[in-house]
């Protein structure tokens, strides 16, 4: 895949360290890489974490590496009608690969 025909958003990528649990082999260098990732759940009124929701495949399209190691990527899923609902500017999702996370991406902002 080239490039993501139809993003839903944009979003700041940070991906995890080796040492943090992520990626041995660093950022993926994939135009398009592929994976899948939830949304992680704001607190619940006693102030304990939420757990994530269920997990979809994202697709992440890098834009722009920014001075502090974040990217900026294109955001679109292989569903998109199921995760328009979900998306809003300062939702996370964690992108896993199998059960571990890797990534964390903020959304900055939805796109039409």
């Amino acid at each position: 895949m080239q490039r993501i025909e139809r993003p839903l958003a944009q979003a700041l990528v940070r991906w995890l360290t080796a040492a943090e649990g992520g990626r041995q082999s660093g950022p993926p260098t994939a135009t398009v890489y592929r994976s899948t990732a939830s949304f992680q759940s704001e607190r619940d009124p006693l102030d304990q974490p939420r757990p994530p929701t269920e997990a979809h495949t994202v697709l992440l399209q890098e834009t722009e590496c920014l001075p502090d190691g974040r990217r900026r990527c294109l955001v679109g899923f292989l569903a998109p009608d199921l995760m328009r609902p979900h998306l809003r500017a300062g939702a996370r999702l964690l992108v896993l690969e199998g059960p571990r996370t890797v990534a964390t991406a903020d959304i900055e902002v939805v796109l039409d």
